[in-house]
């Protein structure tokens, strides 16, 4: 039940979107402003991984607040759509690096599971590395294109929604691909 109670501020954070709209028809700004300021601040309190995933954590959270702060300030709830563009070029920015500079991102990942990471692997989580690299490549245009033409509903449906299960979608094909390359290998 605890590791439940941990992935809820998580959930919430990845349903931005759709509490920004809603929110913005019930709540006003400053209700809602200060709402999803306690939501990035439970994600910090609750956020666990090694030092690259809090770094990451405390750089996403911070940006949160800063657009939700400039929303307060401003007044014009424009700036929300925003949030879901900086994660997607943070995200491919992390991604990016660990292909130039140490271990990539998927390789590290599977470390985590499987320590001593055949051979035929280390290449295989490279081209994985570089596959999200490329999604989040498209979904930050996407997201892009989404916070400056289209509607707050379409907005909020795409990045609060719509690209999850893109997500979820590729992770889904990854994994059928890696039992191939695994069954290939064992045998």
């Amino acid at each position: 039940m605890g590791r439940l109670l941990k992935l809820v501020p998580a959930a919430l954070v990845a349903a931005y979107p759709l509490i920004v709209l809603f929110g913005m028809q019930r709540l006003s700004l400053h209700y809602l402003g200060f709402f999803l300021i306690a939501l990035a601040l439970l994600r910090l309190a609750f956020a666990r991984g090694d030092g690259h995933q809090q770094a990451l954590n405390l750089a996403l959270s911070v940006v949160m607040v800063l657009v939700v702060a400039y929303v307060m300030f401003s007044g014009n709830p424009d700036w929300f759509r925003f949030y879901p563009v900086i994660v997607n070029g943070t995200l491919l920015a992390v991604f990016a690096w660990s292909l130039r500079r140490g271990m990539p991102v998927i390789e590290r990942m599977a470390r985590l599971t499987e320590p001593e990471l055949p051979d035929h692997a280390v290449p295989y989580a490279r081209k994985v590395t570089v596959m999200w690299c490329l999604f989040f490549l498209c979904n930050g245009l996407v997201a892009l294109y989404t916070a400056l033409w289209a509607s707050f509903e379409a907005w909020a449906w795409y990045n609060g929604a719509f690209a999850y299960a893109l997500m979820a979608a590729l992770f889904a094909a990854e994994w059928l691909v890696r039992q191939r390359v695994r069954r290939r290998y064992d045998a």
